[in-house]
């Protein structure tokens, strides 16, 4: 039987995890120092979801106030490729907006490369819409997708 999944904040004992999923994940991972730092100074939204003690996927966001509005970011996030597909990414996303909405926010936003369609069509999923592009925004020269959801 499969263990049953947790989402739980982030402490120091996940970041190995979290730097495993980001290096199978993204061509220029986060390292574990950089994870660190996130954790202490954004730590109110770095959510880790476990089944027993595998890490299984990890949302690090944080808050933006523009002095005209709050708006949530999330800045990086991952499911480990042996637990995709079963909504966990989706779990993450509604615990991080929660999370979200207790801190004022209005909306959400986040980046996404261009070449990342499933990703893009997960997030149109959760309700983010492509609002504009930057140019370049990846180490690769590659264009990113900045998407929004509003909550009011």
């Amino acid at each position: 039987m499969a263990e049953p999944l947790r989402i739980h904040r982030a402490r120091a004992h996940d970041l190995p995890g979290v730097a495993a999923i980001e290096r199978v994940s993204f061509p220029d991972p986060w390292d574990q120092s950089t994870l660190a730092w996130i954790l202490e100074y954004c730590g109110d939204f770095f959510f880790v979801a476990t089944a027993g003690s595998a890490v299984a996927g990890f949302l690090a966001g944080a808050v933006e106030d523009t002095g005209e509005q709050v708006i949530g970011h999330i800045c990086n996030f991952a499911v480990s490729p042996g637990f995709r597909k079963r909504g966990i990414g989706r779990q993450l996303v509604a615990r991080v907006e929660q999370q979200f909405l207790i801190a004022g926010a209005s909306a959400v936003q986040l980046e996404v490369r261009a070449s990342n369609r499933e990703a893009q069509a997960f997030y149109r999923r959760c309700g983010y819409r492509e609002v504009f592009q930057i140019p370049g925004y990846y180490a690769n020269g590659e264009d990113a997708h900045v998407m929004m959801r509003w909550f009011r």
